[in-house]
């Protein structure tokens, strides 16, 4: 029996390989993978959607919280911060295939071809905005190999992709495919904590 199920999780790791640009190890049968790679391809076109919560960061000295709201419209997005307890700031960083802009602090608004990079020069922040994308969805960023596991409920526990590890603490399950409502993300001495408090898909 236990070489069956081998044999059928690797037919599925190849399946999925095909479908999406890299490669997964998971921990856990098959039946999880194929419902992983079901909720993938649900999601694969979700690109107009909305959300607010709030949202945690520390770079190991230094951190703070908020509340946030996150628009993604396809490849265009718009993600505001509000939060006293951040060096008492409130920013927007918008953009979208032809740069990033990030507004909101003390000495004028900053201007790049790449939003990470506005995030660190201006406040210091690690912030994997291209890959965090993916992940606030419950899935694997096209950024490299990534491993998963799962809990309980069958949804992922625990994703590791691109020196991040990635900790699903709550989901809600009303709806389908089911959505992270807790999303804590880290790489040392990075943290980045989402309480997601609300979904809006067009």
């Amino acid at each position: 029996m236990r070489g069956w199920q081998a044999f059928f999780a690797t037919v599925a790791v190849l399946s999925l390989a095909a479908c999406v640009p890299q490669a997964v190890r998971v921990k856990g049968d098959a039946s999880l993978l194929n419902a992983q790679l079901a909720r993938e391809q649900a999601l694969a076109h979700a690109d107009h959607w909305s959300l607010q919560g709030r949202l945690g960061i520390s770079n190991g000295k230094d951190g703070g919280s908020g509340s946030f709201s996150w628009r993604q419209d396809g490849e265009r997005y718009e993600f505001t911060l509000r939060g006293p307890a951040i060096s008492g700031m409130n920013f927007r960083l918008s953009g979208g295939p032809d740069g990033a802009v990030l507004e909101g602090l003390e000495h004028g608004a900053l201007q790049g071809p790449d939003a990470e990079a506005l995030m660190r020069k201006a406040l210091g922040w690690e912030v994997p905005l291209r890959d965090l994308r993916a992940w606030v969805l419950g899935v694997r960023a096209d950024s490299g190999p990534a491993e998963l596991s799962f809990g309980e409920n069958r949804l992922p526990s625990l994703l590791q992709q691109d020196g991040w590890t990635v900790d699903y603490r709550a989901w809600d399950e009303t709806r389908q495919p089911p959505l992270p409502t807790r999303v804590f993300a880290a790489r040392p001495p990075y943290k980045v904590k989402l309480s997601i408090e609300s979904w809006q898909f067009q």
